[in-house]
Parts: C-alpha cells; sequence; structure tokens
C-alpha cells in the first residue's frame, strides 16, 4: 500500500495540505483562503476557529480526491505563521480572543515604553530578537490586559497560550497535547535560545503566567496521534517546524553558510549559522533552526514586512492588474523603472532597518511614470530588501555567499528572480519544488516515523530547477542600488 506524508502549512493568506510521496513529490493539494481581519488601523486577526475549521477540512479534502484514507498517511507534518497566537480557554478550547496576527501593530507603543526602560538588551541576550510589536509576547499580554476578566483566568490556570502550530495539535489530539517545538518556541520573546527553555525572567516581564505555556519540543519526534472524526484511523503528528525554519530546512540548507529566501506575503532570509546561537551586530535575529536528535541547530534571520504583498496592493489596492500573475508582463513592458523607487513599508521597515513607523513611499515619480514603471519598482523593491539582509548576514558572519536558495510563490517570477541575482552578485537557485515550507515539514515528520532513513537520504531527494547567473554589466545595477539606499535615508528622515 502507498503511504504518503501530509504536510499542513498554515500560512497567514490561507491553509493548504500537500501529501508527498517519498521522493518528495506533491501527490496532492488542497488549499483555502483565510478571512484576515482589521479592527483598527495597524490591527490584524484572524478567526482561531475558522483556522482549525480551513486546516482540518483541506486535510480530508487533499486525501479524500485521491482516493486515500488515513491508512495510506505515515505522518503529519505541521508548518505555521510565526507569531500569531491564540489564547484559549483549557477546558473547553473555545478562544477567548480572536488570533492576533505577526503583522499586528496594536503593541507597539509598548514596545517603545520597554526600550526606553533600558530592557532591549536583557531580551537580546536571551532570545536573540529585537523588540518589536511582531512577536508573541506582547499580543499575549495585550490580550490578559483588554479583554474582560482574561487576567483573572490566567492567574487561576484556566487559560491557555498557543502559536497556531500549538492550537492546530490542541483540535486535532482534542485537547490531549498542549506543545510545540523549539522553532515556534523562539519566536515568542519569553523563550531562552541559550539555555533551551521558557525564561522566568522574561515571563515576569511580560506578566504572563507560566500555567498558560506548551511543553516545548523537538522538530521531529512523535508528538500524538490524530483524535478526530476527520481521519478514521489515528495518525502520528511527528514534524513542526515554523515557516520559514521549515523552508530552511526544506531547502536542505543544512550546513553552515547555506541561505534561503521565501517569497510569500513577507520575505524571510534565513542563514544555516551551525550548533551555537550568534548575536547579530547587524540587526538581524538569531533564532533556533530546528532540533533533530537531542541536536540544535542556529540561524540568522532577517525579515520583509511587505514581499509578495506589495503585488496584491497592486492588484487590490490600485487595479494595476486582475491578477498577481499579470504583474511580471506588465513590469517587462519596460526596460526600467526610469527611476522610480518603490519602499513599501505598509507595515513599517523590518531588517535591517527596524522602523515601525516606517511607511510605504514611491520616490522619482515623473509626468511620464506610468503604472508599468511603478509595477517594475515594485518588484525590485524586493529584490533590494532581499540585498540589504545578505549584506547584514555576509558582515555578521564574515562568509560570503556562494549561492541564494529561493522559495515560495514569488519565484515563479523570472524577471525577479533574474533581478535578484544581478543586485546580488549571486547566483540564485530555484528548487523543483518551490513548496520547500510544506516539504520542510513533511522531511521532518517522516524522519520522525522512519519514513526517510535519515537526512542523507532527503538530501538525494532535492533538485534544483534553474539557476539565474547575476549580469557582468554592472554599472545600471550599481546605479539601482545606490539609489535604493537614498530611498531609506529619506524614508528613515520622514519619519523621525
Amino acid at each position: 500500500m502507498d503511504t504518503y506524508i501530509l504536510a499542513l502549512d498554515q500560512g497567514t493568506t490561507s491553509s493548504r495540505a500537500i501529501l508527498f510521496d517519498r521522493k518528495g513529490n506533491i501527490f496532492s493539494v488542497a488549499q483555502k483562503e483565510l478571512t484576515q481581519y482589521f479592527p483598527k488601523p495597524g490591527w490584524v486577526e484572524h478567526d482561531p476557529m475558522e483556522i482549525w475549521s480551513t486546516q482540518a477540512g483541506i486535510a480530508a479534502e487533499a486525501t479524500i480526491k485521491k482516493g486515500l484514507n488515513a491508512s495510506n498517511i505515515a505522518a503529519i507534518g505541521i508548518t505555521n505563521q510565526r507569531e500569531t497566537v491564540v489564547v484559549w480557554d483549557r477546558k473547553t478550547g473555545e478562544p477567548i480572543y480572536n488570533a492576533i496576527v505577526w503583522q499586528d501593530k496594536r503593541t507597539s507603543a509598548y514596545c517603545d515604553e520597554l526600550r526606553e526602560s533600558g530592557k532591549l538588551d536583557l531580551i537580546r541576550s536571551k532570545t536573540g530578537l529585537v523588540l518589536d510589536s511582531y512577536f508573541s509576547a506582547t499580543k499575549v499580554k495585550w490580550i490578559l490586559d483588554n479583554v474582560r476578566g482574561a487576567r483573572k483566568r490566567a492567574d487561576a490556570g484556566e487559560l491557555v497560550l498557543g502559536t497556531i502550530d500549538t492550537w492546530l495539535i490542541w483540535n486535532f489530539t482534542k485537547g490531549e497535547k498542549h506543545v510545540t517545538d523549539v522553532t515556534n518556541a523562539s519566536r515568542t520573546l519569553i523563550y531562552n535560545i541559550n539555555t533551551m527553555d521558557w525564561d522566568d525572567e522574561l515571563l515576569e516581564l511580560f506578566t504572563i503566567p507560566k500555567s498558560m505555556l506548551p511543553e516545548v519540543k523537538q522538530s521531529s519526534e512523535v508528538y500524538g496521534y490524530t483524535n478526530t472524526s476527520i481521519f478514521a484511523a489515528e495518525i502520528p503528528i511527528a514534524g513542526i517546524a515554523g515557516d520559514q525554519q521549515a523552508a530552511l530546512f526544506g531547502s536542505m540548507c543544512i550546513k553552515k553558510g547555506m541561505v534561503k529566501n521565501t517569497y510569500g506575503t513577507g520575505c524571510f532570509m534565513l542563514m544555516n549559522i551551525g550548533d551555537k546561537p550568534q548575536l547579530s551586530r547587524n540587526n538581524l535575529l538569531t533564532t533556533v533552526a530546528w532540533m533533530i536528535n537531542g541536536k540544535t541547530q542556529y540561524a540568522l534571520e532577517g525579515s520583509i514586512f511587505v514581499g509578495g504583498a506589495v503585488v496584491q496592493w497592486l492588484r487590490d489596492g490600485l487595479k494595476f492588474i486582475k491578477t498577481s500573475s499579470e504583474v511580471e508582463e506588465l513590469a517587462n513592458s519596460v526596460e526600467s523603472s526610469e527611476g522610480v523607487c518603490f519602499v513599501p513599508a505598509f507595515a513599517g521597515l523590518g531588517a535591517p532597518h527596524w522602523n515601525q513607523y516606517a511607511q510605504g513611499t514611491i520616490f522619482g515619480l515623473t509626468r511620464g511614470s506610468t503604472d508599468s514603471h511603478i509595477a517594475r519598482a515594485a518588484l525590485e523593491s524586493i529584490a533590494y530588501q532581499t540585498m540589504d539582509i545578505l549584506k547584514a548576514m555576509e558582515a555578521d558572519t564574515n562568509i560570503s555567499i556562494e549561492e541564494l536558495r529561493v522559495d515560495g510563490g514569488a519565484t515563479v517570477n523570472n524577471m525577479l528572480m533574474q533581478f535578484q541575482a544581478d543586485v546580488l552578485d549571486t547566483v540564485t537557485v530555484r528548487p523543483k519544488v518551490v513548496e520547500t515550507t510544506a516539504i520542510g515539514a513533511a522531511f521532518l515528520a517522516g524522519l520522525a516515523v522512519g519514513y526517510w532513513e535519515n537526512i542523507e537520504e532527503i538530501q538525494e531527494i532535492w533538485q534544483s530547477d534553474v539557476h539565474f547567473k547575476p549580469t557582468k554589466n554592472r554599472t545600471e545595477i550599481e546605479a539601482g542600488i545606490k539609489r535604493w539606499y537614498k530611498a531609506i535615508d529619506a524614508l528613515e528622515h520622514w519619519t523621525r
């Protein structure tokens, strides 16, 4: 009987389920979009029950539409939007508030207060993270402080919290398992990446009761078994990783110095830095890459808040295009952006700038500027932001990057991928299976149950598709890079 690994990829804009075979090929896919809620400017929320129902529904759909059942699934791996957090009732499983999404900015002022009170170095030394509203702990504190009765119930041990992986496993096991993995824990601002445990001092700082926290596990092990009507038989849940760490593993960046960039709603670049955490001198994050067989790998990370989302804005906000796939043709209809420079800081600037008050800005418009020039500048902005992070990583590690492995939806855009190689002056490698986030979760789950014997076997599966080589003519590229830095300086000045 053929068996498969089921990867559940719970993302910011959709829930997906993908079945992979032993050769890492996609056998079945199901997907459903997720409703976005914006109660106030800068606030972003999801309905936790919708996250659960859509993810459960498409897990069943991906299986049934190929005539399979639970006995055909060797294990389930989960990868998830990170930092997004849910607080729910321990007994009933009912959320007490919507999930607060990683993009949400409501706790920015509180982060400023902590910064001014001198807590920055304490948090950074313990967690490897910067102090920003991006991470989970300030969101949990907001829920406890602002939902009626929440603080009292939390202190009484009635409430639990979790990132989305934890929320899904709780529901798949009917509340039997309250767990997370090291990668998701390392994104909360309350997990110490040196001791690899929840940190009492940080819990006290953010006034979060320890009784709310899930148990932290490895990224590849059997956590529990499904106990739902979705599947007739029990299936081991055996892999968890936050989406970007899953993509790093799915890209097989398993050696120190290897780098991947994921082009999704945002863009996220991670570099494997080996088995010791190293704090960045250039405003990057230090995060846990994974833990397998008791061994922890770490990564440097740079986050771009608006990557593919800038194309969605061209589509939905400016109505330049009807579908996202049309942007490449529009951008290619002109030879250059004609000096137009777009900084899409709709949700602030991420690494290495970390300016949470920055806003989207377009420079260099003339009477001759058209939708094509703006579209081209929008795509170029994704590559420029990636360049900023790569330069910071090279400065931190003294490692010159030989190639960038890429994944995510926007990698189908050949113009963007070629421009990325040109700007970085580095080979950009697109794999045959660009669903590296999902396949990373599948690899982790498969390893835990012996579906794949070891990482070496998985390495043989991974295949590249296209190598984009940088242009030798650097004059125009260097001029564009100079314009980008000028635009960043101007935007920084504007926010001051």
